[in-house]
């Protein structure tokens, strides 16, 4: 394989064609370059996203809040992100991944900057819609970006790169926050993190174009993005879209595994308190080991039907067994909270949070196995913003559940079976991913 070398950005010749800088007919690696900004922006989104759960008990014993009250900006964070997930979907279809993201990013930073300045729950669950209405254009945007620099056999895999930002994000924020919380405060940790985030955007905005518009990326390169039959020019509407099964097969999917992601992303540092008596120094490890097992499951999972692709298989196959594995190795987390030992827990509940990466990363990448390349983002944008509606209930019910009982029981029980429950909807939906009849 080609050693790899970073392009220069540029614009097509006059009469169309891309520059020449390739080598013979290696395939240079460009497109893992802008893999590679995807999966920065999918880290700064999770930090962002997941330092509420962090400093949850610095806030809550600060601002006067419960479980319910915890539950409540968490709950509007989420409507705000069920309305930016749809909203973002067709803006990215409209003005393309990189206009699309980059005002995605500026609205998301905006809002977490604003959560260093919020008094109370009602501000904070303010600064949190505008937080949530803008994070909601990562994942549109980011398989957007996908869809464009990366072959069918290929977007598993990528989309799974990317998608271990999202752990990557995790493994930080208890690292760092805790460190400028203790020193700072957490009002400081909202605003330093928001400022140092903004380099990112410096380096999407100069760095992202599309294939035929970046002068110096290899003949063959392109000719391998470009590799699958064209897609049709039409665009499908939104209504038109809802009356696929495919669009309900992925939205449904997203309905169900979504808020069980949201739940370890939000209530994780909380059952480690609570169950193991660990607080803002000493609950990092335990996380840092959760979510970097997620990674691992992020990247295997996307690896896992690329190679099944490659080795001949239909999409079909390769999402499906893979997802359905996945589904059987969440289940154990209905036992983490009998589990006296910590270090055996958190084995547990990173194997759940690997397991629903893996799943997750195939499911994303179904939407460009049966639409065109058009009608992604908006695909996506329905079902991350069904996906956000499951998450506001979610929500709800653990505040609710936490409140009254104290314990994770149920809870875990409703996070252990709704793997399988997902993949079988989504089979039901969309037997053979087939792709869908724009005409």
């Amino acid at each position: 394989m080609a050693s790899m070398n970073m392009p220069e950005v540029g614009a097509p010749n006059a009469n169309g064609a891309i520059g020449d800088a390739g080598v013979g007919g290696k395939i240079s690696r460009y497109r893992w370059l802008i893999c590679s900004l995807l999966f920065a922006a999918t880290a700064i989104n999770y930090v962002d996203r997941q330092m509420i759960g962090v400093l949850k008990p610095t806030i809550s014993a600060e601002l006067g809040w419960n479980e319910t009250t915890y539950a409540d900006v968490i709950f509007w964070f989420q409507a705000a992100y069920a309305i930016g997930y749809l909203s973002f979907g067709r803006i990215v279809d409209v003005l393309g991944a990189r206009i699309g993201y980059s005002v995605a990013f500026v609205i998301w930073t905006l809002g977490h900057t604003l959560c260093g300045f919020a008094g109370n729950a009602f501000q904070f669950s303010a600064a949190r819609v505008v937080l949530g209405l803008g994070e909601a254009g990562n994942f549109p945007a980011g398989i957007k970006a996908v869809s464009e620099w990366f072959p069918a056999k290929e977007r598993a895999f990528a989309t799974g790169v990317f998608n271990a930002g999202a752990n990557i994000g995790a493994v930080i924020t208890p690292l760092i926050v805790p460190i400028i919380t203790i020193a700072f405060g957490w009002r400081m940790a909202f605003i330093i993190t928001g400022a140092i985030s903004l380099i990112w955007l410096v380096a999407w905005i100069t760095i992202y174009r599309r294939p035929r518009e970046v002068a110096k990326l290899s003949p063959a390169e392109l000719a391998h993005i470009e590799s699958d039959p064209a897609d049709p020019a039409k665009k499908i509407g939104w209504l038109k879209l809802l009356g696929y099964r495919e669009t309900w097969a992925y939205a449904l999917g997203k309905f169900l595994i979504d808020p069980i992601w949201w739940l370890f992303l939000f209530w994780t540092p909380d059952f480690l308190a609570k169950t193991y008596h660990l607080d803002l120094k000493s609950f990092g490890p335990p996380l840092v080991a959760i979510y970097l097992l997620s990674d691992v499951g992020s990247v295997a999972g996307g690896w896992s039907s690329s190679k099944l692709m490659k080795r001949g298989h239909s999409a079909n196959f390769a999402r499906k067994i893979t997802m359905l594995a996945c589904a059987f190795l969440v289940m154990p987390i209905f036992f983490a909270q009998y589990v006296d030992n910590l270090w055996l827990a958190v084995g547990i509940v990173g194997l759940a949070t690997a397991a629903h990466q893996a799943f997750s990363a195939n499911l994303y990448t179904i939407p460009s196995d049966m639409f065109p390349r058009g009608a992604v983002g908006s695909v996506v944008g329905i079902g991350g913003t069904v996906g956000a509606i499951g998450g506001m209930m979610m929500a709800k019910f653990t505040g609710y559940v936490l409140q009254t009982t104290g314990s994770y029981t149920l809870i875990f029980a409703v996070a252990g079976s709704t793997y399988l429950i997902a993949i079988t909807v989504v089979h039901l939906l969309s037997p053979r991913l087939a792709r869908v009849d724009a005409g």
